[in-house]
């Protein structure tokens, strides 16, 4: 891809871009939210067209103004967002849009023989008449790249593959990278976790503020000079966290379970403190704080707020309480899409600017920036559709939006999942500065370092059970994997 530019109403998402992909090689595409990368990748995905620049394809010149035009290219993207029909089987997946039969008539029989044959050459041990929503989001995963094998795909894009699975899940599916790779496959990788690149990457470009900044190879460079080429400055204080003497319990949940995927949990949260819950994908973390937030019919338990019994049935009730969560998926459980930046910000406080029928405009503005500019979320306007933010600011905007409720307790379910390390870096010092002003926050996070640096309290989550707490003093990651494995 060379000179490729891009612009939408108040952004030039892509200024003078260039993009090389050998093929058998992994080459990471590495940005601060907002830098480009995703309208990068949908400029070669035919999802968008270029105002200016070309693309090349094994030494031709192409012309991509579609997806279908993509996929005749070689060209095949998995997105963060996975696109699967959930009450499909695999194999429909596999061939949407392209079944076998003629006419109405469709060929199941022969979709779900060639796809089961794809899976097994790839030793993915998914049966392909299994309906998409039973399966877990890695094995999902693993549809989508067989899917795009299906294409004989000779460009492959990746965006943020390791996001929501477990590490065991991450060895497989670099195994399955290696061996496209191995048949001349050039994958497109983009992830945050910078721990990834030196594993599974050859080399890496970096993107700045929809432009180009250089490319390296990744053996013979380091995190620091790449962070610093991410973020324009070098990031001296990355975890910013001051440990102070926490108050009173504020929050005491007693044999909590959900007759599911949480069983007889225990824990407390104090004043002014951080507590991080760790554990395994599926030890019942985000479902324990799904009771406390009241999104569980008929859990038990018992949950007090302040020494006192509380009774939590709903959100409305929990927010009572002064309990807030800023769910895990934003897609699914927290954004409104078409709607604004201004719409998504003050969803929950619409009794602070509404009174019978009156509106005050200007106290909904004023809400709207006090936590765009506390959370240097970058929007053209607050009008701007929040589908159109990059991922790290719609999360800016989701944590903005339960901020507005003024909460005592604010629960934070993965809060920096497709961010990058300067939205990350910005977040961990929001949140500091939050616990030493007296709130108090629970952090649900599958990435350790965060769980380590931020907490001053870890609780380990085995098959919906607390297996133990561990003061951060003591924290490690062999400790908190050794009571997770338990």
């Amino acid at each position: 891809m060379e000179h490729i530019h891009k612009r939408f109403p108040g952004v030039y998402a892509l200024n003078d871009v260039s993009y090389e992909l050998r093929a058998g090689e992994v080459h990471a595409l590495l940005g601060e939210n907002g830098a480009g990368k995703s309208t990068l990748i949908k400029v070669l995905g035919g999802i968008y067209h270029p105002e200016e620049g070309n693309i090349y394809i094994e030494g031709k010149q192409v012309s991509i103004n579609g997806v279908r035009d993509a996929q005749k290219c070689g060209v095949a993207i998995i997105h963060q967002e996975l696109v699967l029909v959930p009450y499909m089987t695999v194999a429909e997946n596999i061939f949407l849009g392209r079944e076998h039969g003629s006419g109405i008539l469709i060929n199941r029989k022969k979709m779900t023989e060639e796809a089961q044959a794809l899976l097994d050459a790839q030793e993915i041990h998914i049966k392909a008449d299994t309906l998409i929503k039973d399966l877990t989001i890695a094995q999902q995963q693993m549809v989508e790249i067989v899917k795009a094998i299906s294409y004989n795909s000779k460009i492959l894009v990746m965006d943020e593959p390791t996001s929501s699975i477990s590490d065991k899940e991450v060895a497989f599916l670099f195994q399955t990278m290696r061996k496209l790779t191995a048949k001349g496959v050039g994958i497109v990788y983009i992830s945050h976790k910078m721990s990834e690149l030196e594993e599974i990457c050859d080399r890496v470009t970096i993107m700045r503020d929809g432009q180009y900044v250089g490319t390296e190879v990744v053996k013979e460079t380091t995190k620091d000079e790449l962070i610093a080429m991410m973020v324009g400055r070098e990031l001296t204080n990355y975890y910013t966290r001051d440990y102070q003497q926490p108050g009173e319990t504020l929050l005491k949940c007693e044999h909590i379970s959900d007759g599911n995927m949480v069983q007889d949990a225990s824990f407390e949260l104090n004043k002014g403190e951080i507590i991080g819950f760790a554990g395994l994908v599926g030890a019942g973390r985000s479902e324990a704080m799904k009771c406390i937030f009241g999104l569980t019919k008929g859990f038990q338990g018992d949950v007090y707020v302040k020494g006192q019994k509380a009774s939590i049935h709903s959100p409305i009730d929990a927010l009572k309480y002064g309990i807030a969560l800023v769910p895990e998926d934003r897609k699914l459980e927290g954004l409104y899409h078409v709607q604004s930046v201004r719409f998504n910000s003050t969803i929950e406080v619409l009794n602070q600017f509404i009174h019978g029928v009156s509106v005050d405009g200007k106290k909904e503005v004023d809400i709207t920036q006090k936590y765009i500019d506390m959370m240097s979320t970058k929007t053209p306007t607050q009008e701007q559709a929040i589908g159109n933010l990059s991922g790290g600011n719609q999360q800016k905007v989701m944590i903005g939006r339960w901020l507005a409720t003024d909460p005592d307790i604010l629960i934070l379910d993965e809060p920096t999942r497709g961010v990058d390390v300067g939205a990350k870096s910005e977040i961990y010092s929001i949140m500091n500065q939050l616990v030493k002003e007296g709130m108090s926050i629970i952090m649900i996070s599958s990435e350790l370092p965060e769980i380590i640096n931020m907490s001053d309290r870890v609780y380990v989550m085995a098959e919906g059970r607390v297996a133990g707490c561990l003061d951060h003093t003591e924290v490690t990651q062999e400790a908190i994997m050794q009571l997770a494995a338990n």
